[in-house]
């Protein structure tokens, strides 16, 4: 076992608080950002956590060294959601400690928040668009994201449903 991750048991407290991280995370960057605020501050599709902590949510057996949370938007016409835009936020005291490697600064363990604009319209179903962006692997974040696990946080009454993998063949 890697010492420098948890392994621990994400529940679904813990999901719904990294929901709340990732909505006051938007929060900010849209009242900073007011122009994107205007076109995507309505598209919020869902958050979810990916990578190895959804593996992990999974599975129970993968371990985390952060969490990887992702919101996906309802692309707008006019441009698409900044892609490079990546961010991070502490988790906070919790069970899954604190990772060794992370400025002293961090009482648990790192948040790294991302947003992508995938093909769907505000209002679709988010767990069928995210599948579908998964699916179709059209960017180097859709491959990255469909090669581990994606686990939802938002909407609230899909918290904690396993988008990815998932058997669906539609």
């Amino acid at each position: 076992m890697d010492p420098t991750r948890s392994y621990s048991a994400i529940t679904k407290a813990d999901l719904r608080r990294l929901a709340r991280i990732a909505e006051e995370e938007r929060e900010d960057f849209f009242s900073r950002h007011p122009e994107w605020s205007i076109l995507y501050g309505k598209r919020v599709l869902g958050s979810a956590l990916a990578g190895d902590a959804a593996l992990h949510y999974v599975n129970g057996a993968t371990g985390l060294k952060e969490f990887g949370v992702w919101t996906f938007y309802a692309e707008h016409p006019d441009a698409p959601f900044p892609f490079q835009r990546m961010t991070y936020a502490d988790f906070g005291k919790s069970k899954f400690g604190r990772a060794p490697d992370l400025p002293e600064t961090y009482q648990g363990r790192r948040v790294e928040l991302q947003g992508r604009s995938i093909d769907a319209l505000p209002g679709d179903d988010t767990l069928w668009a995210v599948q579908q962006y998964l699916k179709a692997g059209a960017s180097i974040s859709a491959r990255e994201l469909a090669s581990k696990g994606i686990v939802l946080l938002e909407p609230d009454v899909l918290l904690g449903i396993v988008a990815w993998p998932t058997l669906a063949l539609s």
